[in-house]
């Protein structure tokens, strides 16, 4: 009796049936568009119920719009003036949000200086969000399936913050859903684009050489260098200077603590919060992202689907980089999506519906959990459901091969 229960709540997960998943997913829908209003209202007037700026770190991008567009490029990358800056348009000092990303996202945010600050908040919000719903009906043709990935809690972390999670996670979606159609050139200008947070695209040119998807690497790197050039044209040195400058803070930001390791979703931050030395934690996560580019290369040889790769490398960027927060696991929508699709064609297989949605409601309690009860959950489960995801992938090799024989064997 006892197997049977562990077995239907835990192995087969019976009691997230599909109608039930998608009363979850409706009710959360609704939730958090309310939940966004009512917390915009009680900030009108620019501070938040928990004393932050509104929109908390756009106040970082927003801010170094406007300091680039009075023709100050380097002052993004020098705390002090864009600490004052912020306290300009804030009337009061929020405490500083820094600048870490290099001129390429500099040049992505210019167009916000031309807004007020909560316009341009509300149009970031909205450009970037529909880029990602875009990628995500692109990823799978089933509403059902991308209605559930809009209510995934990411979504709304990263609103909250005025994040750039809806622009990468549409980055590299599409770029590889490109990559898939046969358009390695478009799909490159994509992919390149993610230059403007280079740390979550380490494993690209490994796992593009892998597939053996040249062109796409060629166009990916291509696409990387003109973003670059571009930024060099409308800035000048100034900028990458004082960017190269800057990324002593950026490691000392890491390395000292000066942002709570329980905030981030790494292996590296996992074994902080735990109390590990700072070696202990660079070991940590160079295991992390050995053993994911290793198995994104053993997928690439054995001809997994591309899909499956696909929904492999999107995870294993998160895992690879030890500099990753809740509001970038808008990424792991495009995993989740894919095995929703797959467990819905041939059927879920087990622990996949338990791991799914507590990878599901992560965004929403991983950083809670971290900070309160010091127990880093993020890695380990992140790390579950790229071993479910490879399980699914290695599965679809083996149907693949077996269906062939069969037909042949009449």
């Amino acid at each position: 009796m006892g197997r049977g229960i562990f077995r239907n709540i835990v192995i087969e997960a019976q009691w997230l049936n599909d109608s039930r998943a998608r009363g979850y997913a409706r009710l959360l829908a609704i939730l958090f568009p309310l939940a966004a209003l009512l917390w915009t209202l009680a900030s009108l007037s620019g501070k938040s119920p928990n004393g932050e700026p509104l929109g908390t770190d756009f106040l970082s991008f927003w801010t170094a719009s406007q300091l680039a567009l009075a023709g100050n490029p380097a002052a993004p990358y020098d705390p002090s003036a864009h600490h004052a800056a912020q306290i300009a348009v804030m009337g009061w000092d929020p405490g500083y949000f820094a600048f870490f990303y290099p001129p390429p996202y500099l040049l992505a945010c210019l167009p916000l200086a031309l807004l007020p600050y909560a316009a341009a908040l509300a149009a970031w919000i909205a450009l970037t969000g529909l880029a990602y719903l875009k990628m995500l009906r692109a990823w799978t043709d089933d509403p059902h399936i991308w209605i559930t990935m809009l209510a995934f809690p990411a979504t709304l972390i990263n609103a909250g913050h005025g994040q750039n999670g809806f622009l990468t996670a549409a980055l590299v979606g599409g770029g590889l859903i490109l990559m898939d159609r046969k358009r390695p050139w478009l799909a490159g200008l994509l992919l390149g684009a993610l230059v403007i947070k280079p740390h979550l695209a380490i494993l690209l040119p490994l796992a593009l050489a892998a597939r053996g998807e040249w062109r796409a690497f060629l166009a990916t790197g291509l696409g990387a260098i003109l973003w670059a050039a571009l930024s060099f044209l409308a800035f000048g040195p100034e900028a990458w200077h004082g960017f190269l400058a800057d990324s002593a803070l950026a490691r000392q930001t890491l390395e000292q603590g000066l942002v709570d390791p329980a905030k981030m979703q790494s292996a590296f931050a996992a074994v902080r919060v735990a109390g590990g030395s700072l070696t202990q934690a660079y070991a940590a996560q160079a295991a992390a992202g050995i053993a994911v580019a290793l198995t994104l290369a053993a997928l690439a040889r054995l001809r997994a689907p591309a899909m499956a790769q696909n929904a492999a490398f999107a995870l294993a960027a998160i895992l690879a980089t030890p500099f990753v927060f809740d509001y970038d696991l808008t990424w792991i929508a495009l995993p989740l999506g894919w095995l929703l699709v797959e467990g819905r064609r041939t059927g879920f297989l087990p622990y996949e519906k338990l791991v799914m949605a507590a990878a599901f409601l992560l965004p929403l309690v991983g950083r809670s959990i971290a900070i309160g009860l010091h127990i880093p959950v993020a890695p380990f489960l992140l790390a579950a459901l790229f071993a479910l995801v490879v399980r699914r992938a290695v599965h679809g090799v083996s149907l693949n091969r077996l269906l062939p024989r069969r037909a042949a064997n009449g």
